[in-house]
């Protein structure tokens, strides 16, 4: 929670470590659970988790809720996933729920606006982009966890992706379809949850909702697209508008 150089170094060295271990879990998928090695990993990615889980609960200022955030429900989960994947294969993939601490963090939002002014200026389209990525990976964890060993058409991480991505963007091409009640269930609540998200990833980009004016008082450089007057000061600004 540090603003020094070496705090802001230890979250990025965290931030990458997240995203190895992503990569690492859809990587498996593709090569299967067969070897030895891959229980003993299993056990030192939950000790690294655990150790994450336990450093994060002891700066908590509310250790009641913290037990009730998203991503510390998501990383027991993980470790649970981790834990029980040599004898329940067909939910390994849950670890991906570790997705949900990308970019989760104020403190590596701080970091990356003081830093980076590209992520400054699009903050806004950067995080819906990631809203949408980690959708698409937590649900294409869920269809393989889900239909793994139960569908033919879906063996790793891979076909679970493309069929998410395909029934996402209302493509269809119909080789891959899920089976059962629950299975069209899911099919529905991908078409109608994730196109919502590609429909606001769309808007974002090209129509968002706030525009960059500097306001001469306060200094404030984001408002709303109609603002009259500066929410931070009260001072009469003048945007200029293309009239919608």
């Amino acid at each position: 929670t540090g603003t020094s150089a070496g705090a802001v170094r230890f979250r990025f060295l965290l931030l990458a470590l997240d995203l190895l271990t992503i990569s690492f879990f859809v990587l498996l998928s593709m090569t299967g659970y067969d070897a030895g090695w891959l229980i003993g990993a299993d056990i030192a990615l939950a000790v690294y988790v655990l150790a994450d889980l336990a450093a994060r609960f002891a700066i908590a200022r509310s250790r009641r809720k913290f037990f009730l955030e998203l991503t510390t429900v998501a990383d027991l989960v993980v470790v649970a996933s981790l834990l029980i994947a040599p004898f329940v294969q067909s939910l390994a993939f849950l670890r991906v729920l570790r997705a949900l601490r990308l970019l989760r963090s104020y403190h590596m939002a701080r970091d990356l606006r003081r830093m980076y002014p590209f992520f400054r200026r699009h903050e806004t389209v950067i995080h819906a982009v990631i809203n949408l990525l980690v959708f698409i990976f937590l649900v294409s964890a869920l269809v393989l966890v889900l239909q793994l060993g139960r569908n033919d058409q879906i063996n790793n991480y891979v076909d679970a992706l493309y069929f998410t991505v395909t029934t996402l963007t209302t493509t269809g091409f119909g080789d891959i379809i899920l089976t059962g009640t629950g299975g069209r269930l899911l099919s529905v609540a991908i078409m109608v949850i994730g196109v919502a998200l590609f429909l606001r990833l769309l808007q974002t980009i090209f129509r968002p909702p706030h525009v960059q004016h500097r306001c001469p008082d306060c200094g404030l450089t984001e408002h709303d697209r109609d603002a009259v007057h500066c929410k931070h000061c009260g001072r009469v600004i003048d945007i200029e508008t293309d009239g919608d």
